[in-house]
């Protein structure tokens, strides 16, 4: 979280009140809740509706499962919790490079689309504003789960639905937004947020959220190149290595060895790395994201995800491709 989000919730757990109370603390909460409604949708240069949720999961189960729309398709490579909330809807395939078979958009009429914009697991980014042409061409909606995204006025141009998530962006767990092109798209529950989302509003969540979005995102092409560069060289493979990819996020096989040993070495270093994305490290399922671009069950069960933090350094990077060289090179002398 950034030193900026921090005072922001500390200020707002320390005078805290109820936005939706009618008297002056009340009013007073509610006047801060608002500006920072603002001052987020500003960021993502969003002119429409904001309701805040409590995290990327939660807004794409609204928009996905309360979305006006009689039919829903999601690409073969979306996050669990699109998924889930999609439950049987058909499943939109991807090629070899994690990219959405924009063919397959062709006859999705009507219906809302979700697609993920940078994977959680591999980093590749999909073609937002072409996918968009294609959908909002027939009629459809398109959602965009942006939350591993730097805030971006790209959005503005062509999702009709926007999930996202504070603390990918520096600001605390718990809080989110569904960004909303027009209400309508919607079915309402009532109660707080426009009336789309009961439950009383997370307050010191939004302020740390808002606060963070005011501090710039740091490039990590130049790392993320380091990395990409000495994995090759040390026998490993990089996911979609040809695939347009978020400079924070990377998959990286090192055949031969079991992800979970992987974790255990790095982890006793002192690295922290994951098996898929954080929601789903914990699982032995393969990865359904790999499996989709044409991975065997056994080269799945290899990759790690690698994530670069705010203040992730060169040293950083070096000792993790240290740790990655000693693992394989011990691993190749046991197979020996």
């Amino acid at each position: 979280m950034t030193a900026g989000a921090r005072d922001a919730v500390a200020l707002a757990l320390r005078d805290w009140a109820n936005p939706s109370s009618p008297h002056a603390e009340g009013r007073a909460a509610r006047a801060r809740l608002e500006a920072a409604r603002a001052a987020v949708a500003a960021a993502y240069g969003w002119r429409h509706e904001l309701l805040f949720t409590s995290g990327a999961s939660e807004s794409l189960a609204i928009g996905i499962g309360r979305a006006m729309r009689a039919r829903r398709f999601v690409s073969a490579v979306e996050h669990d919790a699109a998924l889930r909330a999609a439950g049987s809807a058909p499943v939109l395939p991807v090629g070899a490079d994690g990219m959405v078979d924009l063919a397959a958009l062709a006859d999705v009429g009507d219906a809302l689309v979700a697609v993920q914009w940078c994977n959680s697991e591999t980093g590749v980014k999909q073609p937002i504003a072409e996918i968009a042409r294609i959908v909002h061409a027939q009629g459809g909606v398109l959602l965009v789960d942006a939350a591993q995204m730097p805030a971006s006025a790209e959005l503005a141009d062509h999702a009709d639905l926007v999930a996202l998530s504070a603390h990918k962006r520096g600001g605390p767990p718990g809080i989110g937004a569904l960004l909303v092109r027009d209400l309508a798209l919607l079915s309402p529950s009532g109660g707080q947020e426009r009336g789309y989302r009961p439950g009383t509003e997370n307050l010191p969540g939004v302020l740390g959220y808002a606060a963070a979005l005011a501090e710039p995102e740091p490039d990590h092409a130049d790392l993320r190149a380091c990395l990409d560069d000495a994995i090759r060289r040390s026998g490993g493979e990089v996911v979609a290595d040809a695939a347009p990819r978020h400079a924070a996020i990377g998959s990286y096989r090192m055949p031969g060895v079991a992800a979970a040993a992987q974790l255990i070495r790095f982890d006793m270093g002192g690295i922290a790395v994951s098996a898929g994305s954080a929601c789903a490290s914990g699982s032995l399922k393969p990865s359904h994201v790999l499996r989709a671009m044409g991975w065997s069950e056994e080269a799945t069960r290899e990759v790690v995800r690698v994530s670069f933090g705010r203040t992730t350094t060169r040293a950083e990077v070096e000792r993790f491709v240290a740790a990655w060289r000693a693992v394989s090179k011990e691993a190749r002398r046991v197979a020996a």
